[in-house]
């Protein structure tokens, strides 16, 4: 049961071949065995039995009514679900526990979904490796000692380890797709504002989205329809004579060569079932992504929290939360914007007026003048850190942090507020997963995902964890 997905098991559940209370059981058996992954920070069984049970005692639904008709759902503890604690990933927030659901949530649960539980993070979600040192880390299913990437990395232990078929997080820069590369899963973060915002712990008003996780393509087609209205259902897009854009300065630079290795075999079988490579420059994204995206963020996470606190009648005191910060790698990004060194309101208006639609004008003209469907190229230059040799590492020789590496790629798209994608390209030579993120043109959600079913059926079968309960 465990290794059905969301849209199958629904269908069974609606029409009667699968009791809702056996799939939750089934669920929840695995979550409870995946305990020394650290996937979770609440497991609400008991709310979650007692739905299951009310669903088979009620008429069943009429058909096509109820899309997500008793899926059990994790979300990311930074996703506000109703009666439940939303801790952001910080012991400080232990007490919060809002009263009503972040809209995404809502959304879920209209289309049938139940809820499994919250889903461990990086601490305030201001980091890309899952290493909490609050909640401690998460792990990654296939080598429990490395990372998950972040900051949805709960969600990504969980759906690799089979406790939930699907997965609610939040993308800023890369925390949904992230973690989805480097746990063999599919990532997608819809075009900013498509999805609801309300009721999410924010890090950048301007670049926060709620996205999905999910072990296949048509899964996150199916949240898609639920959340946004999209089509319940997509055929996959023929790759014969699909141009995608393979932007080769800046996002296939400095790639670690085992992730280098398995991108090109990735993109050979791209162009053996007909797709059209095509070269193109956007190296300009990159340099305008570097300039300007910290400038945006550091200036309005803390409104952002403000008003996220007001919303929930809490005060609000930003000394006292950065104080309370145990990661170490997540603290000076709150001490920052309290002292002398904070983003000024010239720098801000200068990254969000001028360098953010810059960027994403650079992205309109790449996609008009190579007539292409998407943007190509490896999720993150690099596999799962070692957890403890996670904040500064060695790419290509050289040394860097895990903060510019991970979301090097991703952070240009969530800038410019796209849709993007991450598909598992398989297994490296040294037994890791890595991702090929696939970036659309803004507004073009179902085209993309479209066109990801496409390339998730020329690939090869997503990885399954080899040793789903062992942890050290």
């Amino acid at each position: 049961m465990t290794e059905l997905s969301a849209r199958d098991a629904a269908r069974r559940m609606a029409r009667g071949d699968l009791r809702v209370a056996d799939y939750a059981q089934a669920l929840l058996a695995r979550a409870e065995a995946s305990a020394p992954f650290n996937a979770l920070i609440h497991l609400d069984r008991d709310g979650l039995l007692a739905d299951a049970k009310a669903l088979d005692a009620a008429p069943r639904p009429d058909a096509g009514t109820r899309p997500l008709y008793g899926v059990p759902l994790a979300s990311k503890d930074n996703i506000d679900v109703a009666g439940l604690p939303t801790t952001a990933g910080s012991a400080w927030m232990r007490g919060h526990v809002p009263q009503r659901s972040a809209g995404v949530t809502q959304r879920l649960r209209t289309a049938g979904a139940l809820v499994l539980g919250k889903t461990n993070l990086h601490e305030w979600c201001q980091g890309v490796t899952g290493h909490n040192h609050s909640f401690g880390p998460s792990r990654n299913p296939f080598d429990p000692t490395r990372v998950t990437g972040g900051s949805s990395g709960g969600n990504a232990a969980l759906l690799g380890l089979r406790g939930t078929p699907m997965a609610i997080g939040t993308d800023t820069g890369g925390s949904v797709r992230v973690p989805a590369a480097l746990c063999g899963l599919v990532g997608f973060r819809p075009t900013v504002r498509r999805w609801p915002h309300d009721g999410l712990v924010p890090i950048s008003p301007t670049f926060d989205t709620a996205g999905v996780m999910a072990r296949s393509v048509d899964d996150c087609v199916l949240a898609d329809h639920a959340v946004a209205g999209g089509p319940l259902q997509l055929m996959a897009t023929p790759l014969a004579g699909v141009r995608l854009g393979v932007p080769e300065a800046y996002f296939w630079d400095d790639i670690d060569p085992p992730v280098a290795e398995l991108a090109r075999t990735t993109l050979a079988r791209l162009r053996e079932a007909g797709a059209v490579l095509v070269p193109c420059d956007l190296a300009e994204a990159g340099a305008l992504f570097q300039q300007g995206a910290m400038s945006i963020s550091l200036y309005e996470i803390l409104p952002a929290l403000a008003a996220y606190f007001a919303s929930h009648d809490r005060p609000f005191d930003a000394r006292a939360l950065a104080d309370s910060i145990a990661s170490p790698d997540v603290r000076p990004l709150f001490e920052r914007p309290l002292g002398p060194d904070a983003i000024t309101a010239e720098a801000y208006a200068h990254a969000l007026h001028t360098l953010r639609p810059a960027l994403q004008a650079a992205y309109r003209r790449c996609f008009e003048r190579h007539n292409i469907a998407a943007l190509v190229f490896p999720t993150s230059p690099l596999t799962a850190a070692r957890i403890g040799e996670d904040v500064e590492l060695t790419l290509c020789g050289r040394p860097t942090t895990a903060f510019q590496s991970y979301i090097r790629n991703t952070g240009p798209a969530g800038m410019a507020g796209l849709p993007a994608l991450s598909l598992p390209m398989g297994l490296t030579r040294d037994g890791l997963p890595a991702g090929l993120e696939l970036t659309g043109a803004a507004g073009a959600d179902s085209a993309l995902l479209a066109l990801a079913l496409g390339v998730e059926a020329a690939l090869p079968t997503a990885p399954r964890p080899p040793r789903i309960f062992s942890a050290t």
